[in-house]
């Protein structure tokens, strides 16, 4: 199968220098994506309440590629304009692909003009992708984190290369896994991307399903990895692409007569074993599986000819994924699909890919493939504007989106660091006063300024409602600047409070503030949450 072409950058890159601001997602809770963490319950998503939730996404991609972050940084309109027109267009969940090389030591960002996106400026690939998701998450939306490829060069059938051990794959999504405990807006690991056959050989020397070979078998490759992770973070769902050939090959080398022709499919997209060879996970309702599928623009394959085209079409989709939803074994969650309309073919089969989907919070969750228009056999929904909307795209995905909504919870990032000095302050009278801890880590410091974090933990029996914190600095520390919550300077005193779409701080609950100051880099003193002293 041929795979998604990424054209050119197409506009000029402005550089520029700028302090390093990182940001720690603040989770999301709301309606439409549920509350807390997910899990499943048969073929349905649910929240931490039991109520269902259905994922309806979209892939913003670029991590994955040679520039190590989100493609359309180079345009005229601002990240956070790009991510405010998903949300409002219903795309509730973000899937962002990455590769290894950006999450490297020393990792460099390229393509993102500094003019439009100044508080990009000089930030590595995971800074940014804490920034994406911190406002992801405040504006009720979800994020999916995709492992799309070993290295920026190209997609790989297996889940490891020459290059890119099995034991770096894992060892970054437990980093990943870390550097996100607590915070609920990120959902879960897409552990590899489009496990396949190899090349055109007809060898079995691809990915395969229930094969046994422990260098081959996707099956038990995905059950290593998402038993690592959830040793590490239990409260991830963990999806599960399929392969394209169960054997690994492009003939039934099976059942060992490699003269019959194999039943393959999408790269990623072929789950027909997955049944009676199921992923099996060490934390139960955790596995949710992610076919791939896709249209003319991308394979003209053999079922678009077929005479009664497009009703042969959910027979298709029933043998490869569509049978564990229906037969209630998982939750499916189609991560990938696209088109750019250009046949009226793919017209027909988008719109009814999308009815088998079904409507309402019942049906099954996806992906679109993708928010950029640069993807050459899909394009997106942005136009090549990155701002302006594919009408025609939309209109088919509007009825089976389910939009985000801004609401309350908050969580823990990570990772955290040293325990600043304890406050000493006596309680005060206030909504919400009670016990308290904190931590803090400082994660940059330059000539005359530095970056840090301060989390604060309500341990009190009641809802702080609304919060603010409060600490000092010695004379000469100055703030520069502050994310997750309202933060300004008055004399030594620095205040934080709760923003208007989190001012609660429920009762277990923490919040992250992260700020950049001027002066000798210096931990807050005497800190305190609503008048009430911090340990």
């Amino acid at each position: 199968m041929s795979r998604r072409r990424f054209t050119a950058l197409g506009a000029a890159v402005v550089t520029a220098a700028g302090l390093l601001v990182a940001l720690i997602g603040v989770p999301s809770a709301n309606a439409s994506t549920g509350t807390g963490y997910l899990h499943t319950d048969g073929n349905r998503i649910v929240d931490s309440t039991g109520a269902t939730v259905r994922i309806t996404g979209i892939n913003w991609f670029g991590m994955e590629t040679d520039n190590k972050t989100f493609h359309g940084l180079w345009s005229n309109n601002p990240w956070r304009g790009q991510v405010d027109t998903m949300a409002r267009l219903g795309y509730n969940t973000l899937r962002i692909p990455y590769s290894n090389d950006a999450l490297k030591a020393g990792a460099t960002a390229s393509g993102v003009n500094d003019f439009v996106n100044p508080d990009l400026a000089g930030l590595s690939p995971l800074q940014i992708l804490d920034k994406v998701i911190e406002y992801a998450g405040s504006k009720g939306m979800r994020v999916i984190l995709d492992r799309h490829r070993p290295t920026a060069a190209g997609q790989s059938p297996l889940w490891y290369t020459p290059t890119v051990s099995e034991q770096t794959w894992i060892d970054d999504w437990l980093m990943l896994a870390r550097r996100y405990a607590g915070n609920t807006t990120v959902i879960g690991a897409d552990l590899h991307n489009e496990p396949h056959a190899e090349g055109t050989n007809p060898a079995a020397t691809g990915a395969c399903w229930g094969c046994g070979d422990p260098l081959r078998d996707w099956r038990l490759a995905a059950e290593r990895a998402g038993n690592a992770i959830l040793a590490v973070q239990p409260n991830w769902l963990i999806f599960v692409e399929g392969v394209s050939c169960p054997s690994g090959g492009l003939s039934d080398v099976w059942d060992g007569d490699p003269g019959n022709d194999e039943d393959c499919g999408w790269w990623g997209g072929n789950l027909s074993r997955a049944g009676t060879h199921p992923v099996r996970l060490d934390v139960a309702n955790r596995l949710v599986y992610s076919p791939h599928e896709y249209a003319t623009s991308v394979y003209h394959q053999d079922w678009f000819d077929d005479p009664a085209y497009p009703a042969n079409m959910p027979a298709i989709w029933d043998r490869y994924w569509g049978y564990l939803y229906k037969q209630n074994i998982a939750p499916i969650m189609m991560g990938e699909f696209g088109t750019t309309l250009a046949n009226d073919i793919d017209r027909v089969w988008l719109t009814e890919l999308m009815r088998y989907t079904g409507t309402g919070v019942t049906g099954m969750s996806f992906t679109y493939w993708s928010w950029n228009p640069n993807s050459g056999d899909t394009g997106g929904i942005a136009n090549d504007d990155w701002t302006t909307v594919n009408q025609a795209k939309q209109a088919i995905l509007q009825p089976y989106l389910i939009a985000p909504s801004p609401g309350g919870g908050t969580g823990t990032p990570t990772p955290t660091g040293t325990a600043s000095p304890t406050g000493t302050a006596s309680p005060t009278p206030g909504t919400g006063t009670g016990a308290c801890t904190v931590t803090y880590r400082q994660d940059n410091a330059w000539q005359g300024g530095f970056q840090g974090a301060i989390t604060v933990t309500n341990t009190g029996t009641a809802a702080v409602n609304p919060w603010q914190a409060r600490w000092t600095w010695p004379a000469g520390v100055t703030l520069a600047s502050g994310w997750n919550a309202t933060v300004s300077q008055s004399g030594t005193t620095v205040t934080a409070a709760g923003p208007a779409w989190s001012p609660s701080l429920a009762p277990g609950a923490s919040v992250s503030i992260g700020f950049t100051a001027n002066g000798t880099a210096t931990p807050p003193i005497s800190l305190q949450l609503n008048g009430a002293g911090c340990a």
